[in-house]
């Protein structure tokens, strides 16, 4: 005869399992409050080791430059000023190099995302013609390289130097990328592939209502790798668009500015020039400047990320298949 058990209640339970029970069913142990406790601090104080780099580095851009210097600014502010913010703001045409990065950035990586994932699903299939041949030609381009003067000679050919698209172009196709994407994609079931296909959905249909959807969290991934390179770069902005300064970008606008205030400073230090100590401590400071600019230019890639991060979700596929 077998017993159903969920007939089994409480009263059939021995004494001793009752009271073994009782301590430790609904109870932390001192074992698990000592354990909670180290836990927390022990991410308490990685998330403060995490934070404390840009915490210094503001609060030393907003600290009296003489002491900032000197390096006596070590974990509170003193004689707060925004000087250094106000002087870098009037840098010739900054709003326009800004607008130049925020809308490479912005296009670059939407498009570099888009043509990740779509040759990260094509190179999936196994009905694609030469799909192992494009695959590892493109995976190739990875470890070998013409160099820089065939690269510059190439887009100069191609009409893309003093170009806006100079920027996206080159860098749609990225290898690494397509290869997260592409792993990513072979993990999703293909019982999905098979269901849309015999209801009759195509390649392209399939790939923009079932593959993107689940495939947000390697995209987000792909999205801020490819949005931190486009907002840092500024090589090619400086080897591009040499004949055409309104394109430069903000990064290569305030290496330009960097590089010049470093020049003065160092022919006025050497008694090229007269300028007063005050002068050249509130504007000629090279630690602060080259602080500011490095807060200036981390700033968006900060207020961004927490934005991208909600799409680093776990258990995306639990349930997608039906059994």
């Amino acid at each position: 005869m077998i017993t159903n058990s969920s007939n089994v209640t409480n009263t059939n339970l021995s004494p001793k399992y009752k009271k073994r029970k009782k301590k430790f069913g609904n109870e932390k142990t001192i074992i698990d409050i000592v354990f909670d406790f180290f836990n927390y601090t022990l991410f308490a104080i990685f998330s403060l080791i995490c934070i404390f780099p840009f915490y210094y580095l503001f609060i030393n851009t907003i600290s009296n430059n003489k002491l900032v210097r000197n390096g006596e600014i070590k974990l509170i502010p003193k004689g707060i000023h925004f000087d250094n913010y106000i002087s870098l703001f009037k840098v010739n045409d900054l709003g326009t190099a800004a607008m130049v990065s925020i809308a490479r950035t912005v296009i670059g990586t939407v498009l570099m995302v888009l043509a990740s994932a779509f040759v990260g699903y094509l190179v999936t299939k196994k009905q694609m013609w030469g799909r192992k041949f494009i695959y590892r030609f493109i995976i190739i381009t990875m470890y070998f390289n013409a160099g820089l003067i065939p690269w510059y000679l190439n887009l100069s050919m191609l009409g893309l130097t003093n170009n806006f698209w100079g920027y996206i172009i080159p860098s749609i196709v990225a290898p690494f990328n397509i290869i997260l994407v592409k792993t990513y994609i072979e993990s999703i079931p293909q019982d999905l592939e098979e269901s849309a296909q015999i209801d009759g959905a195509g390649y392209f249909t399939i790939f923009w209502r079932i593959i993107l959807p689940l495939s947000k969290p390697i995209l987000a991934t792909v999205a801020v790798f490819g949005a931190v390179g486009h907002w840092n770069s500024f090589t090619d902005s400086m080897i591009l668009m040499s004949g055409k300064p309104a394109l430069y970008t903000l990064q290569y606008r305030l290496y330009i500015y960097l590089t010049s205030t470093s020049d003065l400073s160092a022919l006025m230090s050497s008694g090229g020039g007269s300028v007063s100590t005050g002068v050249l401590d509130a504007t000629l400071n090279m630690r602060t400047i080259r602080i500011t600019v490095a807060m200036v230019t981390i700033l968006p890639i900060l207020l961004v990320y927490p934005f991208m991060q909600r799409f680093f979700e776990k258990g995306i596929m639990i349930g997608a298949v039906k059994g």
